[in-house]
């Protein structure tokens, strides 16, 4: 099983970016998806989260309105749209798969700065 992560980058505060996570060897559509992110010296937080099927998601408050998190089950992947970003958002981007067991991806780098 593999989640790759791509899509990070260097934007400036206000900006957007669109992460992407590709999963293989397991059955996509089944999965929960989540997007984690970890900031330096920080615990790793929920940032969004979409079920197996793409009909419910949820988000954490700091993004509501900013973020928003789809599936494509076709293409076994997961996005996260990311705009008006803001220095805070400054964080290692994981992808996250959640059925009977739990996978990671290896996280891409997200750095908001003027």
């Amino acid at each position: 099983v593999q989640l790759v992560e791509s899509g990070g980058g260097l934007v400036q505060p206000g900006e957007s970016l669109r992460l992407s996570c590709v999963a293989s060897g397991l059955t996509f559509s089944r999965y929960a998806m989540r997007w984690y992110r970890q900031a330096p010296g920080k615990e790793r937080e929920l940032v969004a989260a979409i079920s197996s099927a793409g009909d419910s998601t949820n988000y954490a408050d700091s993004v509501k309105g900013r973020f928003t998190i789809s599936r494509d089950n076709a293409k076994n992947t997961v996005y996260l749209q990311m705009n008006s970003l803001k220095p805070e958002d400054t964080a290692v981007y994981y992808c996250y798969a959640n059925w009977l067991r739990v996978y990671w991806g290896q996280g891409t780098q997200v750095t908001v700065s003027s």
